[in-house]
């Protein structure tokens, strides 16, 4: 785990946070950093670089995914206007869903979420066929 400082945004920014310790709480982390201090479409542009440096740091180019990415920033954004001015300790308190990378399932299928053009660009949210 990356001990998380105010630098660190900065850091995960010019891609030179180590891969192998950001795990998906680390992700939510970066995502309610920059989502504090940016517009929706301009913290969507920036996390996205920063994890594509991130996963080209790692040598998996591949691993970033885009509906994955804009979905949960959506969905960290919709929480941060529910709230006043938490702290990343009270986010992650109130609100534990976000820190189970198997949330989209509700509004993914596997097939969709696990496709190329999921991965290559935004794909809207549908309910999971049962």
């Amino acid at each position: 785990m990356i001990d998380m400082t105010s630098g660190d945004l900065a850091r995960f920014e010019a891609g030179e946070i180590d891969p192998a310790g950001f795990s998906h709480r680390e992700h939510v982390r970066m995502a309610f950093e920059v989502l504090r201090q940016s517009s929706f479409t301009e913290a969507a542009a920036r996390f996205a670089a920063g994890l594509k440096r991130l996963a080209q740091r790692a040598g998996q180019p591949q691993a970033y995914h885009e509906t994955m990415t804009v979905a949960f920033l959506a969905l960290i954004t919709e929480r941060l206007a529910a709230a006043d001015a938490l702290t990343f300790e009270a986010f992650e308190t109130a609100y534990p869903e976000l820190f189970d990378k198997a949330l989209l399932k509700r509004w993914y299928a596997p097939a969709v979420l696990n496709s190329a053009a999921a991965r290559a660009t935004f794909i809207l949210p549908a309910p999971a066929q049962s």
